[in-house]
Parts: structure tokens; C-alpha cells; sequence
């Protein structure tokens, strides 16, 4: 690398020219080479930039001065190399020096603090503007302020954007001029994999993989044919070979030669190892966001490399990398020119031009969206292609009231896979189904959270298999079978699923160390077409075969018989170790009554079940039909909807408060829900609600003036009372109780008189109101047509 520099003998050399140069760069340069349409309506005015944008300092002039002096030195002792990237020309027509393009800019968001989160965000929020001709440096570098705000830039503008925001998080960052291949250039990944893929490949494999224990029990050797064996070996490796062949197919698949490959110009960055814990070198793409190693493939060659303190200029031989040497600099660079480069909270959010994206793989189309864009909170849909058919469509959603967080459609095994974050109704986690009805393939998973420490359910048509953790009675897998379905109409199919008979039910349990293992019972099996209970008991120390016990039930009692007895040859035992008693007849029929009311209870356990499906099908239907987003206080989009349903919340309650106090003046309100037809009254209708209303008012008047007269006596009643009493008792009271009778007398006197005054009052002004509310009933337009006397 050659560092860009000049001494203060050659600036004394070029003393006259240099004042020439100043003059003319005090003004803003007039354009000489037509720029894209979309770079016209980005120019600014110059009232509109800030001065710093339209006028050169005399450091930016005499810097400008010294990298013109150094590109005609380059061009003349290199006359085969291309010209260097050094003074483009901003949004207002200036030349400007490319490092002082680059402004350091900090940030306040946790999601900018690291290189990933800035690349992603860098290559998100800016659209790309091919460079034309693709191999001709750009003649303009706006700024990163400008940049933001319109959503749209060259690499080499995206590069100056995330150099500054790494050189603000104190990485060693620089932008790189050179060359790079054609997809990169063009951002074209419909050959690339799409990483989403990937990452759900090694997700899987990673769940796949078993974890090794030197200390576990070496499993009991598995008697198997060796010809079957090595039947199902070659297939697995015909298997392997006719895979390994497809996969030789698609990396043969290469894009068609480019023209102008090593010639395609490029802008990306480049992130020096020992600050911020970085190790190693390594370049990242303004446009994609990947990081890439400094040997990379894709890059083809480098022409200068620059940040907001020098500039340097590759001397080396492309093919061996880039390596800095540090010299020290003769002229400080001058500060950078632009403004303070403001990324917002809203930015963050909206993240894509138009609030989305859509990006094409190889055999892949990758959507994007901003949070709350879509209705139904989608963020993200993969789609997943095979030739021309589609395979599969993966969405990611966000703050759904469902607790919904990712949907698969696999449209070649027609199966719908559902995940959702906890909190939800019946603790549900994962949902895989073919279809919406109840009888059909269909796997569900439940969170820790719920009480019955079910964790899996997997149905089919005629079976069902439950697992269980943590159970007391360490129960960890019930199998259920039906008897199959026969052909019948739909309703009467309904009727039917809902009660099918139960033909089998196993359940499994784990080993109980409190009891011996010729009483643990490891499996149960409830036979109810044969009326048969078997048992199978854990197996004993040093022993290959459990213990078994099998009961067949007695008949229960009929109109037409009695219940059948218990007999000994009900049961039928198998005891491993032939020094044990056999049980007694009384400890077998206690038994088989325990093991008849425990089948009583699965058989309950296994509709409840069958229920349970049911309605959490019905909830997920309920669920999508009435969906809403959860809006975050903690994001623009979140407060802004949350302030229009406030708004439309008060507007709503506004209305129906006015509607109500209309209500609440209109006395013929109650009167009219009598009638059907309130918008055309007969005459008899008119002089009857008129008299109806005149009657209950006349009654309300009567009413409370009993109200008035009854406090008005109660009052009264209650002050004799006291009297009474006090004249009883008056030689033995305190000075106290008489100051307590006086105060009690003042009182009582005081709402004797207002309550007497009251209903005078009320009774001077009854009639006035009576004949008030005549007069109104006579003047309502829905009355008055038909009490004309």
C-alpha cells in the first residue's frame, strides 16, 4: 500500500497553481458529465445543504489540492492502471476527498452496537443503484444524511454508510475500491443457497444428533438377518450414490460467462483485527450484509482502501491479498464535511424501501416485512421451489394475540406445521396437521406449563399416542386403537367420531424404586372387545423375561341374569421367579376391581382427549377469524396504531354517550319500544303514549312526594324518641349526654325543616311541571299531528 501524501516542498512548487484552484473550488463546480435519472432528483439545492456541502474550507481545498497533484504523479508513472477514486462530487455539485466522506456516527441502538446488526441494517434499508457503465468508478459519492433519507445508493455510498457506522462502534473499518464478480456486483443471489435453509438444516441436524455417555447401559444385542441387512445396506447406498449425483449436478450448475468478469467495479468493506475483539481480517458486502474472509473468491482484485484518517493505494499484486503497512502521515485530515448522520427508531423498524423486500434464491424466494405491515403479522415467507412446482412455504410472524410464531406448508406431504410461543390457550407449542377436521394425522406438543404433564399427542384416524413427563404415577405413554370407521353419511360420520369404541388402550410406565419389580407393573393393557386386562412387570435384576398377569372380566349383571362371579381361572399368571407365593384369591379380585375402575378412568382420560382435539381445532378456527396484532409501546408502529385505536376507542364512546343523553331527554323513548313501527304513529297510538306519559309522570310526583312525606315523619318520630327519653332520664345524665342530646336536637330539628320545606316546595311546583310536560308532548313532532283538539 502507498499512503497519499505530500510534502511542503511540493506544495511551495505548485504555490501559484494552488491559488487558482482555490478560487475555483470555493464555488460549486458546475457538472459536466450527465448523471442517472435517479441521482438528478436526488441533487439538492444549494439553500437546502448546509454550507459545509456547498463550500470547501481552505484545509478541504488544499487536501484537494494535494490528491489532484497525486493522480496526475499515479496516472503518469502508472499509465495501465485505472484512475483512483479520490474527489467525487456530492449532491450539491462539490468535490469532496473520499475520507472526509466517512463520519464516525455512535449510536444509541443495541441493535447497531455489533457489525452484524449494521451490516444487516446497511443492507436492508438501501436499495442498490447499479453503477453505468459497471466499470467505470461512480463521478458521485453522496452522503451517508442523503443516503439515509432517500433509501437508495450506490455500493460505494452503502459501503461509506456502514464504514462510518463501524468506525463510530470503534472497529479498525475501511472502505475498499476494486473488483468484484458479477452476482456481488449486482447483488444477484439466484444461484446462492438461501441461508435460511441452511440454518434450518444444521438446526436439524443438531436436534438429530444423540449425545454420547460413556456411562450408560450397553443396549441388549439386536438378533438380526444378515442378508436382510445387506439388502437394506445396498439400497441405502443406491440411496446415498443417486443423491451424491443430484448434488454433482447442482454445483456444475455455473452462471454464464461474464464479459467484463475482473473488470466490474465494486465498493465493500473491510474490518482490521485487534479492535473490538475482532481476530482475523475479513471483508463485508454493503449489499448483502455477509461477512467473507480476505481471501474470498469473489473479490478479484483491490485498487485503494480508505477511512476517515488516509487513503491508501494498492501497489501489490492482487493475488496475494491486501496488506497494510503504516506510515506516518504529513497532513491531518480535515474534519469530515458531513452533517450528523441520524439513523432513527423508525428506520430501525421499517428496515426495507417500502417496508419489505423480496429476494430470490436458487430455488428459493425469500419475502421480508416490517412489523405491523401485514395485517396478520407476517415478517417473513419462504418459499421453497422444485423445478417449476412449489414444495413448501415457511412463515415467521410476529405479535399475533394467537401466540402464532411460524407456519410450514409442505405441499408434498400436504402437512401444516404450527409452532407458538407459550401462553397460550391449552399450553399448545406445536401443531402438525393435514387438514382442519377433527379425523384426520394430526401431532401436538405442550409446554411444561401444563398441569397433566402431557407433552406429546399424536392422532390418526384409528389411533391415538400420548407421552407424559413427571407423572406420579410414572405413566409416560398411552396408546390408544379404535375400532375402524365404516362407511356412513356426514352427519352421521360427526355423531359417530364423537363416540368411537375403543378397542385397545396401552399404557407404559417407567420403573418405581420404591416397589420390588416383580410388583412394578412397566406396561397395561386394556383389551375391552375381549374383556381381557393384561400386565406386564418390569424386569427383575439379572433376568431376561418380566413377570406377566393376565384377568378377564366377569359379566355384569342383565335384566335376564345376575353378574357373573369372580373364578381363580379368571387369571392366568406367570411368576419368573418360582420361589414366590402366588397371591391369594382375595388379593386377585382386589386387584382386578382396581384394574376395572383404573379402565373406567383412561377410557374418561381418552374422550376427554378426543374432546380436547376437538376444541382446540375449534379455538385455532376461532383464533384465525378473529386475529389482531399485539401493539408494542416500544416501537413507532406499535405506538402510532395504539394511539388510532385510542382514538377511534374515544370517538366510538363519544358517540354513544351523546346517543345516550338523546335517550335520556326523550321521555317517549320508553313508550315507543313498545310499538314496532315508531317512524309512523296512528292517532290512537299518539293519545295513548300522550296519556301514558302524563300518567306515569303524574305518578313519579306522587311517588316522590310520599318519599319526602315519609322521611319528613320518620324525622319527627325519631325526635320524640329522644325526648322521651331524655326526660326519663334527664336527673341521671352527664354534662356530656345533655351536650349530646342538645347537638342530636339541633340536628334532627335542622332536617325537619328542610324535609318540610321540601314537600312544600314539591307541592307548589307539581302542577307547573305537569302542565310543562303537557305542553312539550303537545309541541313533539311525532305526537302533535294527532292531539290537535
Amino acid at each position: 500500500m502507498e499512503t497519499v501524501v505530500e510534502s511542503d516542498s511540493e506544495e511551495q512548487d505548485r504555490g501559484g497553481e494552488t491559488e487558482e484552484e482555490e478560487e475555483d473550488d470555493r464555488e460549486p463546480m458546475k457538472m459536466e458529465k450527465s448523471v442517472s435519472a435517479s441521482q438528478e432528483l436526488h441533487l439538492k439545492v444549494d439553500e437546502l445543504c448546509p454550507e459545509s456541502y456547498r463550500v470547501n474550507s481552505p484545509d478541504q481545498i488544499r487536501l484537494l489540492a494535494i490528491a489532484d497533484n497525486f493522480q496526475r504523479q499515479y496516472s503518469l508513472l502508472y499509465p495501465d492502471r485505472k484512475p483512483l477514486l479520490l474527489c467525487p462530487v456530492n449532491e450539491c455539485g462539490v468535490k469532496k476527498f473520499v475520507s472526509m466522506t466517512l463520519r464516525p456516527t455512535p449510536t444509541v441502538f443495541p441493535e447497531l452496537f455489533a457489525w452484524e446488526g449494521c451490516a444487516s441494517f446497511v443492507a436492508d434499508f438501501l436499495s442498490l443503484e447499479p453503477l453505468e457503465p459497471p466499470v467505470d468508478l461512480p463521478r458521485y459519492l453522496f452522503s451517508s444524511s442523503s443516503v439515509l433519507q432517500n433509501q437508495s445508493a450506490t455500493c460505494f455510498e452503502s459501503a461509506t454508510l456502514l464504514c462510518s457506522l463501524l468506525l463510530g462502534n470503534h472497529y479498525d473499518a475501511y472502505c475498499v475500491s476494486g473488483y468484484a464478480v458479477r452476482e456481488m456486483c449486482l447483488m444477484d443471489r439466484s444461484l446462492q443457497e438461501c441461508p435460511l435453509l441452511d440454518t434450518q438444516v444444521k438446526g436439524k441436524i443438531s436436534e438429530e444428533e444423540p449425545q454420547e455417555n460413556k456411562y450408560t447401559v450397553k443396549p441388549l444385542r439386536e438378533m438380526k438377518s444378515r442378508f436382510l441387512t445387506q439388502l437394506e445396506k445396498k439400497k441405502q447406498e443406491a440411496e446415498a450414490a443417486l443423491l451424491h449425483k443430484q448434488k454433482l449436478q447442482e454445483e456444475t450448475e455455473q452462471p454464464p460467462a461474464d464479459p467484463l468478469r475482473g473488470l466490474r467495479v465494486h465498493c465493500w468493506v473491510l474490518v482490521l483485527s485487534g479492535s473490538r475483539s475482532v481476530r482475523e481480517n475479513f471483508f463485508i458486502d454493503p449489499l448483502s450484509g455477509n461477512s467473507y474472509p480476505s481471501e474470498d473468491v469473489n473479490f478479484l482484485g483491490i485498487e485503494s482502501v480508505w477511512n476517515n484518517l488516509n487513503y491508501y493505494v494498492n501497489m501489490q499484486d492482487c493475488r496475494d491479498g491486501c496488506a497494510d503497512e503504516q506510515q506516518l502521515r504529513v497532513f491531518e485530515m480535515p474534519r469530515s464535511w458531513v452533517s450528523y448522520v441520524n439513523i432513527s427508531k423508525k428506520d430501525l423498524e421499517s428496515r426495507w424501501p417500502g417496508r419489505q423486500e423480496v429476494t430470490r434464491y436458487r430455488k428459493a424466494k425469500l419475502e421480508k416485512f416490517a412489523v405491523y405491515l401485514s395485517q396478520d403479522g407476517l415478517v417473513t415467507r419462504l418459499t421453497r421451489y422444485k423445478d417449476l412446482d412449489l414444495v413448501m412455504v415457511r412463515e415467521l410472524y410476529h405479535q399475533r394475540n394467537d401466540h402464532l410464531v411460524e407456519r410450514e406448508i409442505n405441499e408434498l406431504d400436504k402437512f401444516t406445521t404450527e409452532r407458538f410461543r407459550r401462553g397460550r390457550p391449552f399450553h399448545l407449542l406445536f401443531h402438525r396437521y393435514t387438514s382442519n377436521s377433527t379425523d384426520t394425522e394430526r401431532e401436538m406438543e405442550f409446554s411444561s406449563d401444563r398441569g397433566e404433564d402431557l407433552l406429546r399427542r399424536v392422532e390418526s384416524s384409528d389411533e391415538i399416542t400420548e407421552s407424559f413427563e413427571g407423572r406420579r404415577d410414572f405413566l409416560y405413554c398411552r396408546h390408544v386403537v379404535f375400532k375402524p370407521q365404516i362407511k356412513l353419511s356426514r352427519e352421521d360420520l360427526e355423531s359417530h367420531l364423537k363416540v368411537r369404541e375403543i378397542e385397545k388402550i396401552v399404557e407404559r410406565f417407567r420403573r418405581d424404586g420404591a416397589k420390588p419389580a416383580s410388583e412394578d407393573v412397566a406396561e397395561r393393557v386394556f383389551l375391552l372387545n375381549e374383556r381381557r386386562i393384561e400386565l406386564t412387570y418390569h424386569l427383575e435384576d439379572h433376568r431376561f423375561i418380566p413377570s406377566k398377569r393376565s384377568f378377564i372380566k366377569p359379566l355384569e349383571a342383565t335384566d335376564k341374569e345376575k353378574a357373573e362371579d369372580f373364578r381363580l381361572d379368571m387369571v392366568s399368571s406367570f411368576q419368573v421367579d418360582p420361589s414366590e407365593k402366588p397371591l391369594k384369591t382375595l388379593t386377585l379380585y382386589q386387584m382386578l376391581m382396581s384394574l376395572m375402575k383404573g379402565e373406567e378412568e383412561v377410557v374418561l382420560q381418552v374422550r376427554n382427549s378426543k374432546k380436547e382435539v376437538q376444541e382446540i381445532v375449534d379455538c385455532r378456527e376461532q383464533e384465525e377469524e378473529d386475529l389482531h396484532l399485539h401493539l408494542s409501546p416500544w416501537t413507532t408502529s406499535g405506538v402510532t396504531q395504539a394511539r388510532s385505536q385510542r382514538e377511534e376507542m374515544e370517538r366510538l364512546d363519544a358517540e354513544e354517550r351523546r346517543w345516550i343523553q338523546e335517550k335520556e331527554k326523550d321521555v317517549l323513548a320508553p313508550l315507543l319500544l313498545r310499538l314496532n313501527d315508531t317512524e309512523t304513529l296512528s292517532a290512537g297510538d299518539a293519545k295513548q303514549i300522550h296519556q301514558d306519559c302524563l300518567s306515569g309522570f303524574k305518578q313519579r310526583l306522587v311517588e316522590q312526594a310520599n318519599l319526602i312525606q315519609e322521611r319528613y315523619e320518620k324525622e319527627t318520630q325519631e325526635l320524640q324518641r329522644k325526648q322521651r327519653s331524655f326526660q326519663k332520664n334527664q336527673l341521671h345524665m352527664t354534662k356530656g349526654q345533655e351536650k349530646d342530646y342538645q347537638t342530636y336536637c339541633t340536628e334532627k330539628i335542622l332536617r325537619i325543616n328542610v324535609a318540610k320545606k321540601r314537600l312544600r316546595m314539591h307541592k307548589e311546583a307539581a302542577p307547573h311541571k305537569y302542565k310543562a310536560l303537557d305542553q312539550r308532548l303537545k309541541r313533539d313532532p311525532r305526537l302533535a299531528p294527532h292531539l290537535l283538539y
